[in-house]
């Protein structure tokens, strides 16, 4: 199954509890609080989440943790990075990747054509439209055909 870590899923629930209210810091505890997770697990995120450069935290009394960008230039393949890492399908699918298999697999131009047709997608979903009640309206097709890749020697 593909699919993302509960740390994931709970990076993207703390962010969209703080672009609902941009104009406020949020302290850790008071996030904890509001979506009903342990406080441990939101210091987690948020660390991780700064060091990504999405968030910014301020210490003291009018301190706490903000966006460090507007919501709709954050997207959900910035808060899986923060998080999870490149998002690839397999080991050759992103630019740092590795494969012992790469001259005889076959399968890798398509497996990288996966991957971007995803991480496209990741890319169109921003903090903006995660922090809305409504639900998402994606496309029903993904143009998989049209994704290009760099060729072989630019990979």
């Amino acid at each position: 199954m593909l699919k993302l870590s509960k740390l994931t899923d709970y990076a993207a629930v703390v962010m969209a509890q703080i672009a609902r209210y941009p104009e406020q810091a949020h302290a850790a505890t008071e996030l904890a609080d509001a979506v009903q997770l342990p406080h441990p697990t939101v210091s987690k995120t948020l660390k991780m989440l700064v060091r990504a450069g999405l968030l910014e935290s301020r210490r003291g009394s009018l301190g706490g943790y903000r966006l460090a960008r507007p919501a709709a230039s954050i997207t959900a393949s910035d808060i899986i990075g923060a998080i999870e890492g490149p998002v690839a399908m397999t080991e050759c699918s992103h630019a740092d990747g590795d494969c012992d298999l790469v001259n005889t697999c076959g399968v890798a131009d398509n497996w990288q054509r996966v991957s971007l047709a995803i991480r496209t997608l990741l890319d169109s979903v921003t903090l903006a439209h995660l922090a809305q009640e409504a639900p998402l309206k994606l496309p029903v097709q993904l143009p998989i055909q049209s994704v290009t890749l760099a060729s072989r020697a630019e990979i």
